[in-house]
């Protein structure tokens, strides 16, 4: 057995001294970082190139259709179509409507029977009042007679002058009572015919606002009780309000030319004229109404539309026609590439080009025949660092 008294030293190791033929590990790992730089590096570069190099910076137009006439506008305004004769029909009685013989839509002409109440009792009371004028009638007949009697026998001197007086006495008040009895039928039959409904002018049914069943009254003073029974327009006398701005107002003038643009068809434009200038502000809004008549228009224009009113110069050229409007983009969004005219629309963030056909200028406008559509959006300005596959950003304003 070993003296445990043994020196153990000699069993350490010595970490003094390194292994042979070793390399060093820190010159391994620059090896290895310098070398995975040099690939990964170039790689990644080129894929982060789209977000680190910012693309060109532009701004959209839309492709609208336009008029030639809007190049030479001196002022523009919205409002809306409205009918100058147009009118809440109602009833100058009241009761129940049992009859109602139009739609939204119907044409109807002055005088016609639109509706019509329950008139059992303003007709009873019309029969009764013809009946009092035939006994009316009855007694002139025989009052007549008696009072030629008495003048004959008063002549004759056979009867006293107070049997006279009382036969045309009583004649007079026979006639008086047929003309209170004629004016007792004027008047049921005047209750009879507000029981009718009639349409005031020629015109088309706009709303109807009663149903059979309800209860009508002038004044609509119950819940459950209807004024108007429908409500009607004359769509011959169409017109478009707009209110200016106070500080435009000098830009408008009487008999000035317009051109009215429906939003619903924003592709077809009418000529119009300023009608009136309604000679009061609207505080609230710091506006004038502008009334504007249509020289021309067809049945697409409804009240209550809304509307674009193009105010021209004076000394316009004046048409009757509506004018047919192009589909437009600003002049700087085209440009020559080889020859032919193009556009630029943005495709997943790059610059995609569109051959045009082009139509003729209007003002800063230019009219595209072929490649887009209305609503379409493409560079508004193009110059030479835009070609196809460009980096675009849109601008924020």
């Amino acid at each position: 057995m070993d003296d445990k008294s043994t020196d153990l030293s000699s069993l350490r190791i010595d970490r003094t001294e390194s292994p042979r033929f070793s390399p060093k590990p820190k010159l391994i790992r620059r090896l290895v970082i310098t070398a995975l730089a040099l690939v990964v590096l170039p790689g990644g570069f080129f894929l982060l190139r789209p977000v680190l190099v910012p693309g060109v910076e532009v701004q959209l137009a839309t492709a609208s259709f336009t008029s030639a006439a809007q190049a030479n506008a001196v002022l523009t305004a919205s409002g809306y179509v409205v009918a100058r004769r147009k009118a809440a029909v109602a009833s100058k009685g009241t009761g129940q409507l049992v009859y109602l013989g139009v739609e939204e839509g119907d044409e109807v002409k002055k005088g016609q029977v639109i509706a019509r109440l329950e008139d059992n009792d303003v007709t009873a009371a019309l029969n009764r009042a013809k009946e009092d004028l035939r006994v009316a009638e009855a007694d002139l007949h025989d009052a007549k007679q008696s009072l030629e009697r008495q003048r004959i026998l008063k002549e004759k001197q056979f009867v006293a002058v107070a049997d006279y007086d009382a036969a045309e006495a009583r004649y007079q008040r026979v006639v008086a009572s047929i003309e209170s009895a004629r004016a007792s039928v004027k008047e049921a039959e005047a209750a009879v015919g507000n029981t009718r409904i009639v349409a005031p002018f020629d015109g088309t049914v706009l709303s109807k606002n009663a149903d059979v069943g309800e209860i009508v009254a002038p004044l609509a003073g119950a819940a459950s009780s209807r004024a108007a029974v429908v409500t009607i327009a004359d769509m011959s006398s169409l017109e478009v309000e707009a209110d200016v701005s106070e500080a435009n107002l000098t830009r408008v003038f009487s008999r000035q030319p317009c051109e009215i643009t429906l939003d619903a068809y924003p592709e077809q434009h009418y000529p119009g004229y300023v009608e009136k200038i309604v000679p009061t502000a609207d505080r609230a809004k710091a506006t004038v109404m502008v009334k504007i008549r249509f020289k021309s228009y067809d049945r697409r224009v409804l009240p209550e539309m809304g509307a674009k009113i193009i105010f021209l110069p004076a000394g316009s050229e004046e048409s009757t026609e509506p004018a047919v409007s192009l589909l437009t983009v600003p002049a700087s969004a085209v440009a020559a590439r080889d020859g032919k005219a193009v556009v630029y629309q943005i495709q997943h963030g790059r610059a995609a080009e569109i051959p045009v056909v082009l139509g003729r200028r209007a003002g800063h406008q230019v009219e595209i025949k072929q490649g887009l559509k209305a609503g379409d959006k493409v560079v508004a300005s193009v110059d030479q660092k835009i070609a196809p596959g460009t980096r675009l950003t849109v601008k924020q304003n």
